[in-house]
This record gives structure tokens, sequence and C-alpha cells, in this order.
């Protein structure tokens, strides 16, 4: 009768519910919980990176249309305020200001309009690839968080063993399970991190390659507006070379 008693009670323990993914999180301890906080603060940077790294807002077609209206009729001074304006703040928009104000305060800015472009778009395309650099961090450490939590579930473990021959078991199985938990969500948060990573990278290059056409198209128009004014540079510097000595 006693030993019915037994393998009834041991039937019900083994009927418990499963346990659920909080009660998981719970296990690992405070390294899961900085895992998952890490994970909120991936996730509020993906969408934001989605948000921003698309070719609406780095080039909205409202500004590519009006910088083009006003450098077609030569209208520097029009397109320079008009990328001067908070409102109209862009990757398009600070690349462009650069060039235009290189182009109406030297002497040779349409010479030097190209690379000027040239310099602010690499300096506006590292700053898209240091936004990016957040995501990368968190997950390169994730792993490493995990593997903490692995070290420290493993310490544990065997100092339970140490303190007595025969070991306590719900102390053992708690520390084996954070030793697991934590890798497994360490883990779980790195391979999105990095692949999403990689893939802003490359989209950064693939917008950036996009946008530098686009502002080569419009440069036409400006280096066009400069051809007048070296003609005229040089038609006021004639009579001068005629007069005497």
């Amino acid at each position: 009768m006693t030993d019915l008693v037994l393998f009834l009670a041991q039937a019900a323990d083994g009927e418990r519910a499963p346990s659920t993914w909080l009660d998981t999180v719970r296990s690992g301890g405070v390294i899961a919980y900085i895992i998952i906080a890490l994970s909120v603060a991936a996730l509020a940077l993906v969408v934001m990176h989605f948000w921003q790294i698309r070719r609406r807002s780095l080039l909205p077609p409202h500004q590519v249309a009006a910088l083009e209206r006003h450098l077609q009729v030569h209208d520097v001074n029009g397109a320079l305020a008009y990328c001067l304006d908070p409102a109209n703040d862009s990757y398009l928009t600070r690349i462009m200001s650069a060039g235009l104000l290189r182009f109406q305060r030297s002497a040779f800015g349409a010479f030097e309009l190209k690379d000027t472009l040239e310099e602010a778009g690499e300096e506006q395309t590292a700053r898209l690839y240091r936004s990016t650099d957040a995501l990368g961090v968190i997950g390169a450490i994730s792993p490493l968080l995990g593997l903490l939590g692995t070290v420290l579930g493993m310490v544990g473990a065997f100092e339970s063993l140490s303190r007595s021959a025969a070991g306590n078991s719900e102390e053992l199985a708690a520390n084996i399970s954070l030793a697991l938990v934590t890798t497994l969500l360490g883990l779980i948060l790195a391979i999105p991190c990095v692949a999403l990573f990689t893939f802003f990278r490359n989209r950064i290059d693939a917008h950036a390659s996009e946008s530098a056409a686009e502002i080569e198209r419009l440069v036409l128009s400006l280096e066009a507006a400069g051809a007048p004014a070296d003609t005229a540079l040089r038609a006021g510097s004639a009579p001068m070379a005629g007069m005497p000595a």
C-alpha cells in the first residue's frame, strides 16, 4: 500500500504543468533579464533603422524635385536656402548644402564642387554606418553575456555538489538551468542582430550609390550654372590686361 501511494505521488509530480517562457527567463537570473532588456533595445533600433534607411527618407522625391527646379534656372541661392531650412533636413540636403556653399564661397567652386560633394557624401554615409553600430554591439555582446551566465551557472553547480556528497538536486538543477538558459537567450538575440546589422550596412551602400547618381544628375545643372560666372570673370579681366602700364 505504501509503495502504491509513493507511486501515485511520483506520478502526480510528473504530471505538473510544463514551464512557460517566463519561467525559463526567470531561471536565467539577472543575466537573462539583461539580455531581455537588450532585445527590447535591439527591436527599437531595428524599427528605427527600417524607417530611416530607406530611399524616401534619404532622397525624398519632393526635395529632389524642388532642388531640380532651383538649379535648372540657376537659382543657387534658392537651392542653398532650401537645403539649409531645418524643415528640409535629410541625407540629400546635407550633402547638397556642403557643395552649394563651396560653389558660392570659393572662386573655384565649380571645379571643387564634385570633390566637396564626395567628401560630404562620405561623411553622411559614415554617419549612417555609425547609427547601426549599436545593433552590431548588441549582436556581439549577447553571446558573451550568455557565456557569462553559463560560467556562473556551472560555478554554482559545482559549489552545490561540493557542499554535500549527494548534492542538493534542486539547487543543482537551478544552476544548470542558469547555465543553459542564458546561452540560449544570448544566441537567440545575437543571430538576428548580426544578420540585420549586415543587412542594414548593405542597404546603406545601395542607397548611397543611388544617391550619388541622383546628386550627380542634379550637379549637371549646377555646373552649367557655373559656366556663365567663369565667362563673366574672364570678360571682366580682359580690359584690365589691355590698360597701359
